[in-house]
């Protein structure tokens, strides 16, 4: 509820303080008093678009604060806390505008972005009007009123929901159809490489092997000469034997030296010893060095391919075989792909299945609550003066979306026989006023939390009309609160709470002044709105019969 609204330098405002209330609020004045002005300064703190220049000539700056309260439940509450900002019972919006255009604006002094404050002003104010394209008139908004009406929240939901799981369906399989088309367009070169590499069959540290193998092939012939006589040179007839002579002599000579040779004879022993297995040593490598000259050209074609696929493939070459491994994955998910295909598009068509199920209930829920609404409007309608108006609630066929599959229209018929046709093209000013009257008070099902506006709603209507009218606000007030700004005093009668708008002269400068009126002052109010300038006894009588009915 809008508990107050403070406005300071705005258009021909220097200082206004009002206090609103619960129930039914009435603005009432004179034609260019200052009553829009209101609504302009009040959809400026909002974050509505609006006039371009809106500071009082001569000040430096236009300011508009406006109170509301939150009760518990209220969804202002969720916009605030999605925004990062203190969530309390009383919410705070003030909003600067300097006199060059820019724009400032706070939240619970917490400074906020313009669609900060549009996504609370959606929580907060409803404003009906004739010329108004944000409410009942904006045919884009005719289909959530509608499931708003009729309950409807759980369907739509489901709906969202089937529509989702359609649209990850669709992605799943443009996904795999992308991915099998991108393998299929390498499936030669990816089955000419499996092959290479398979017969191939490189292992781990093979290269190595192979490299070091050649290098000890060909250098063969070079060493061969000189290991074997350094073999020769270690055997019997060269080291081998001498040390066994020299080893023989001083064993001869042993007894005669007192022990003194045992030493060097044991020395020798070792000696003979380490020299077997130098000579075992150099004995295989002699053995490895013989080899066919044909094995050290396998040993080279081998090398020679191994580092050949390494370089054509961009791997190093011990990574060949799980290089091989990838590639066996990707022609195993080609031959596979024909069925992940097959499979995804049956759950595509499952999705799609569940969607148009959950979009016909939908369709057909939307129906019942289009007749519902239809019925309702007419009894609205009668007392307004307009029993023979037609109202509609078309449902047709559009594009299938997360909101299900269908368009929603609120058409009118003036008059028997005539077209009916979109809300705001066929109605007249006042009989556009009513319908929206009426289609209010059917589509609000109970306190929403919303500051109801209606601005100049009564425009073009008048007598039992007009009444009819009021006494239609009075009852969308009971429990809520509605602001309305009117000129039948047949409307202003029904108010709760009563300000006039007037225009002043101070110091040379026209102001507006907004003042509450007492049980006397409106009597002389709606005495003006009935006679004019001129007050009459029989227009007060008048305005009293007004009050008391």
């Amino acid at each position: 509820m809008l508990r107050a609204l403070d406005i300071r330098d705005m258009l021909i405002i220097d200082r206004l303080v009002l206090d609103f209330q619960p129930g039914l609020n009435v603005l009432t004045g004179e034609t260019g008093a200052g009553k829009s002005i209101l609504l302009d300064s009040l959809g400026f703190v909002l974050g509505w678009r609006g006039r371009a220049e809106l500071v009082r000539a001569g000040a430096e700056q236009g300011e508009v604060q406006a109170v509301f309260d939150l009760p518990q439940g209220h969804p202002a509450r969720a916009v605030l806390d999605e925004a990062g900002l203190p969530v309390e019972d009383e919410l705070i919006l003030r909003r600067v505008n300097t006199a060059d255009g820019r724009k400032t604006a706070w939240v619970n002094d917490r400074r906020v972005s313009g669609e900060v404050l549009r996504a609370l002003s959606d929580t907060l104010v409803e404003l009906q009007g004739q010329q108004d394209d944000r409410g009942l008139l904006n045919p884009r908004g005719h289909r959530l009123l509608l499931d708003d009406f009729g309950g409807l929240a759980a369907k739509v939901t489901a709906t969202r929901t089937a529509w989702r799981a359609v649209a990850d369906a669709r992605a799943a399989l443009a996904g795999a159809e992308a991915r099998l088309a991108e393998i299929r367009d390498e499936e030669e070169f990816l089955r000419h490489a499996v092959g290479e590499l398979d017969k191939l069959d490189p292992q781990p540290g093979e290269e190595a092997e192979l490299d070091t193998k050649r290098r000890m092939m060909q250098g063969a012939d070079r060493i061969r000469e000189d290991i074997t006589r350094a073999f020769a040179a270690l055997g019997s007839d060269g080291a081998e034997g001498m040390i066994g002579d020299a080893q023989r002599w001083l064993e001869d000579a042993a007894e005669s030296a007192d022990g003194a040779l045992e030493a060097p004879i044991e020395a020798l022993g070792r000696t003979l010893a380490e020299l077997g297995e130098a000579q075992q040593g150099v004995e295989r490598f002699l053995d490895a060095l013989s080899f066919d000259p044909a094995e050290l050209e396998l040993v080279e074609e081998r090398l020679f391919a191994i580092r050949g696929l390494s370089r054509k493939h961009g791997v190093l070459p011990d990574d060949l075989g799980g290089f091989a491994d990838g590639l066996r994955d990707k022609l195993a998910a080609l031959d596979a792909g024909a069925g992940d295909i097959a499979g995804l598009q049956k759950a595509l068509s499952g999705a799609e299945a569940a969607y148009a199920t959950a979009a016909d209930a939908l369709t057909e829920a939307r129906r019942k609550s289009a007749r519902k609404l239809d019925k309702s409007m007419a009894g609205e309608l009668a007392p307004l003066k307009m029993e023979r108006a037609v109202f509609t609630t078309r449902i047709t066929e559009a594009e299938p979306g997360p909101e299900g599959q269908d368009a929603v229209t609120f058409t009118v018929a003036t008059n028997p026989g005539a077209p009916a046709g979109p809300l705001n093209k066929i109605a007249s000013g006042g009989e556009l006023s009513r319908f929206l009257l009426a289609l209010k008070v059917c589509l609000t099902g109970g306190d929403t939390g919303l500051t109801m506006i209606f601005d100049e709603i009564d425009r073009g209507v008048g007598g039992a009309t007009a009444d009819a009218v009021g006494r239609r606000l009075a009852a969308l007030a009971d429990g809520a609160q509605v602001l309305v700004v009117t000129h039948a005093p047949q409307v202003a009668a029904r108010g709760a709470h009563h300000w006039r708008v007037a225009k002043r002269v101070k110091g040379g400068v026209t102001l507006s002044q907004v003042t509450a009126l007492d049980a006397d002052a409106r009597i002389d109010e709606i005495a003006r709105m009935l006679a004019g300038d001129t007050v009459t006894d029989a227009a007060r009588e008048a305005a009293r019969a007004l009050l008391a009915g």
